[in-house]
C-alpha cells in the first residue's frame, strides 16, 4: 500500500498545495492508513534531522554572501563590465544579460536571486533599447539557470549531502557544463539578432564612472597577486625546492604580472580600465571559494563562511556601498530564503524515509533495468523522465527524492557517480524556466510585469539550447569529467 504514497504526492501537488506539505502529507497519510504509527514519528522527526546538517550549513551562508553583495552594489559592477566586453555585438544587452548570469553564478549560486537582482536591472536598460519585454524577461530567465550550474550552487550541495559525494567534485565538475549554457545561448541571440532585428551594436563604456582610492588599491593587489599565483605554477623548481626558492619564485611571477599589467595599460582606454577595476572585487569571491577548497584550506561550508566576511569586509571597508542601517533587511531576506530552501530539503528527507520503506527504489530499478541494458538509451530516457519532473517540483526536492532511487541504479551500470550527479542537477536546474510551473518564469514575470504564458514562448527557443547541452554532456562525459580528474578530485 506505501507505493501509492507518489500518485497521491502527484495529487496533491497538481490541486495547487504547497510542496512542503505536500512532502509531508501524502507518506504521513499513507503511514496511518497503514497502521505504522511508529514509522509516523519517525517521519515527523526526521522534518528536522533532515536539516541538522554541517554541509547544510553552507546554503544561508552562500545565499548570505550573495544578498550582501547585491545590496552593496557587486551586481552593477558585474553589468558595467559585462557591458565593457559585450556592449559592441549585436543584440549587445542580450549578449550582457547572459554573460552577467555567468559571472553572477559565481557569487550567488541562485537563479531566482539572479533572475531578481539582474533582471530588476537589465528588463527595463533592454526595454529602452528596443527589446521587446517579453524577450528581455526570456533572456533573462533561460540565463538564469547558470546560476546553480557553475559553484558555488545549493542544489549541488544537497546532492552531495544525500549522495555522500565530494561538494568539491560536483562544483569542479559545473564549472564547463554551466560555461557551455552560457554560451549556447550567447550564440542562440546572435542567431536571432539579424532575423528579428535587435538593437544595433553599440558599445557601452561609461566614462563618468568612478573608483574609489581604497578600492583602486586593493583591486591594484589582487589582480596582481592572482595573476603571480598562476604563474607561479609554471616556473620550474628543482625537486625538493625549499621554502626560500618558493617565496622567490611567486615574488618573480608577482613582478612579472605587475609588468604585463603595465603593458596593458598603453592598450585600453581609461574609462575600460576603470570599469575592469570595479569587476575585481567581486569576481575574486568565486577565486577565493574555489581556491580556498581546492588547497584544502578550508571546506565548502567553511569557504561559504568565509565568502560572507569577504562581502561584509569589501561592502563596509572598500566600497563603503553598505550602512550598519541595510544589514537587518540583508538578514532578513537572507534568512526567509534560506529557511525555505532548507524546510524542503527537510521535508524531503522525510519523504525519503517512506521512499525506503515501500520497497520502491528497488522496485524502479527492476523496472528500468526491464528497458534495456544499455546505459545510453537509459541514459536518454531518464533525461527525458528528469526534463518532466523538473516542470513540475523544484530541484532541491527533485535531487532528494530521485537521487537516492535513480543514483545507485545508474553506477552499477558503469556511469560515473558525479558524471551522474551533474546530468541531473543540469537538467532540474533547466526545469527551473519550464513552463508550467518553472520557478524562475514567475519571478521573471514579477519583475518585467509580463505575463508568464508570454514568456513561456518567448523563452522556447534558449529551452532548445539548454536541451542540447543536457545530452551532450551526458553522451561526453570528458566534459563534467575533466577538470575534477586534472585537481585529483576524482579517482
Amino acid at each position: 500500500m506505501l507505493i501509492w504514497f507518489l500518485p497521491l504526492f502527484l495529487f496533491l501537488l497538481l490541486i495547487g498545495l504547497p510542496v512542503f506539505f505536500c512532502l509531508l502529507a501524502a507518506p504521513g497519510a499513507l503511514l496511518w492508513l497503514n497502521g505504522q504509527e511508529r514509522d509516523l514519528t519517525l517521519l515527523y522527526r526526521n522534518l528536522y534531522n533532515g536539516m541538522d546538517s554541517f554541509p547544510l550549513m553552507a546554503i544561508p551562508f552562500f545565499m548570505l554572501a550573495g544578498e550582501l553583495m547585491n545590496r552593496g552594489g557587486i551586481t552593477v559592477r558585474l553589468v558595467e563590465f559585462s557591458q565593457a566586453l559585450m556592449g559592441h555585438l549585436r543584440g549587445g544587452l542580450a549578449q550582457v544579460n547572459i554573460l552577467s548570469s555567468i559571472l553572477f553564478a559565481g557569487l550567488s549560486g541562485s537563479a531566482v536571486a539572479d533572475t531578481s537582482a539582474l533582471g530588476s536591472m537589465l528588463i527595463p536598460a533592454m526595454e529602452r533599447e528596443g527589446y521587446s519585454r517579453k524577450f528581455a524577461a526570456a533572456v533573462t530567465a533561460a540565463s538564469s539557470v547558470i546560476g546553480p550550474i557553475i559553484p558555488p550552487s545549493g542544489i549541488m550541495i544537497i546532492y552531495a549531502y544525500v549522495m555522500g559525494e565530494s561538494v568539491a567534485a560536483l562544483f569542479l565538475a559545473g564549472i564547463v557544463p554551466g560555461v557551455l549554457v552560457g554560451v549556447g545561448l550567447m550564440i542562440m541571440v546572435r542567431a536571432m539578432a539579424d532575423r528579428y532585428e535587435l538593437p544595433a551594436a553599440r558599445r557601452v563604456v561609461f566614462d563618468s564612472v568612478e573608483i574609489g582610492a581604497m578600492e583602486r588599491w586593493f583591486s591594484f593587489g589582487l589582480v596582481r597577486l592572482n595573476l603571480g599565483l598562476l604563474l607561479a605554477q609554471f616556473v620550474p623548481l628543482a625537486e625538493g625546492a625549499g621554502a626560500q626558492m618558493k617565496w622567490l619564485a611567486f615574488l618573480g611571477a608577482v613582478l612579472f604580472a605587475h609588468g604585463l599589467m603595465l603593458g596593458l595599460r598603453r592598450v585600453v582606454s581609461p574609462a575600460f580600465r576603470t570599469i575592469c577595476k570595479r569587476a575585481v572585487v567581486p569576481l575574486q569571491t568565486p577565486v577565493l571559494i574555489l581556491g580556498g577548497i581546492l588547497a584544502g584550506v578550508f571546506t565548502p561550508t567553511e569557504a561559504a563562511a568565509v565568502a560572507v566576511a569577504y562581502a561584509l569586509l569589501i561592502s563596509f571597508l572598500v566600497l563603503g556601498s553598505m550602512r550598519l542601517a541595510d544589514l537587518p533587511q540583508v538578514f532578513s531576506r537572507a534568512g526567509i530564503t534560506s529557511a525555505v530552501v532548507l524546510l524542503l530539503v527537510g521535508a524531503a528527507m522525510s519523504f525519503k524515509t517512506v521512499v525506503s520503506l515501500s520497497h520502491a527504489p528497488e522496485q524502479l530499478a527492476d523496472f528500468i533495468l526491464t528497458l534495456s541494458e544499455n546505459p545510453l538509451i537509459l541514459l536518454f530516457l531518464i533525461n527525458l523522465l528528469l526534463f518532466v519532473v523538473g516542470m513540475f517540483l523544484d530541484a532541491g526536492p527533485a535531487i532528494i527524492i530521485l537521487g537516492p532511487i535513480l543514483g545507485p541504479v545508474f553506477t552499477d551500470l558503469g556511469v560515473e557517480s558525479v558524471h551522474f550527479a551533474i546530468i541531473m542537477c543540469v537538467n532540474l536546474t533547466v526545469g527551473l524556466a519550464t513552463p508550467p510551473m518553472g520557478l524562475v518564469l514567475f519571478v521573471a514575470a514579477a519583475v518585467s510585469q509580463e505575463r508568464v504564458t508570454t514568456i513561456a514562448k518567448a523563452i522556447l527557443p534558449f529551452l532548445a539550447i539548454e536541451i542540447a547541452v543536457i545530452f551532450l554532456i551526458t553522451f561526453v562525459p570528458a566534459i563534467s569529467l575533466t577538470i575534477p580528474r586534472l585537481t585529483g578530485f576524482l579517482n
